[in-house]
């Protein structure tokens, strides 16, 4: 029953999750690691502290994952760099460092740490089981109007479980909490649920489908503080391996009133070969 309220029936391989955010169970090999890159473009991004709206590019959506032991790993996630053409400017709630005519904007992303672990194995019957925590690092300049240069911490819930022949369909999905600052009232704070339902279906050796829906929850009355609201997002595409790389891409549909319109993600994911020895 739990299985089936966490996880839709969506399109996965172990442990290889671009285009999607949703984190699976399973762990690299230990002492390998895995480098991810992309580019996200979304249509109508709304940022409410600073009032911009527009359409963004996230370019250089970078993460690096090092598998430490047979059931942990450690992640750096993170957007080099933000491109906003503004559409339409709000009311901004913070100082912005912006020229009144001016129609856009750029800053460096927040970067993530994550830890990984894999608690148990899946078995016929029951399905894996992992926990994952970490933070959210203040890199931004909340000046330029996309960040907000804030420490924020998360934890969650990993299950997955494979059906078909050699585990073809991989669904997983995730359920914590993110305790986020409220970034325009003075001591104060929202804690949000997050979820993820995802799942990736293997075609062939060379080709994948992938989906996902993902988000966060505000759990305050109304909308919650500036800055903390609900956003979700669809995604679903395809995974190509090809030359020892794993090529990806995504549509991307926004849930809700803060969450972008539509959107394309394109990236590409390489896993090596283990090259130290693992934590025992």
């Amino acid at each position: 029953m739990l299985v089936a309220l966490l996880f839709s029936v969506s399109l996965v391989a172990p442990a290889q999750q671009r285009p999607l955010l949703t984190e699976d169970v399973d762990i690299i090999p230990p002492g390998s690691f895995r480098i991810g890159a992309g580019v996200d473009f979304v249509q109508r991004a709304r940022f409410p502290v600073s009032g911009l709206n527009g359409d963004l590019t996230r370019a250089g959506v970078i993460s690096f994952t090092i598998g430490l032991a047979p059931n942990v790993e450690v992640q750096v996630e993170g957007v080099a760099q933000n491109f906003l053409s503004i559409n339409s400017r709000g009311v901004s709630t913070i100082p912005l460092d912006l020229a009144a005519g001016a129609n856009s904007t750029r800053d460096t992303g927040d970067f993530f740490l994550w830890t990984k672990i894999k608690l148990r194995n899946e078995t016929a019957h029951l399905p894996s089981v992992g926990f994952r925590f970490g933070v959210q690092l203040p890199n931004s300049n909340q000046a330029n109007g996309l960040g907000l240069n804030q420490t924020n911490a998360y934890g969650s819930i990993l299950l997955g479980k494979k059906f078909g022949h050699d585990g073809r369909l991989n669904t997983f999905g995730n359920l914590g909490i993110a305790i986020l600052t409220a970034p325009t009232a003075l001591f104060s704070q929202n804690d949000v649920l997050t979820y993820g339902a995802a799942g990736i279906f293997r075609l062939n050796k060379q080709f994948s489908l992938a989906g996902e829906v993902n988000g966060r929850a505000n759990t305050r009355p109304g909308s919650g503080p500036l800055g903390t609201e609900s956003q979700s997002e669809a995604r679903f595409g395809m995974q190509v391996r090809a030359s020892g790389l794993r090529f990806d891409l995504a549509g991307i549909k926004g849930i809700g009133n803060f969450s972008p319109r539509s959107g394309v993600t394109v990236g590409v994911t390489y896993d090596s070969p283990p090259i130290f020895t693992p934590i025992k």
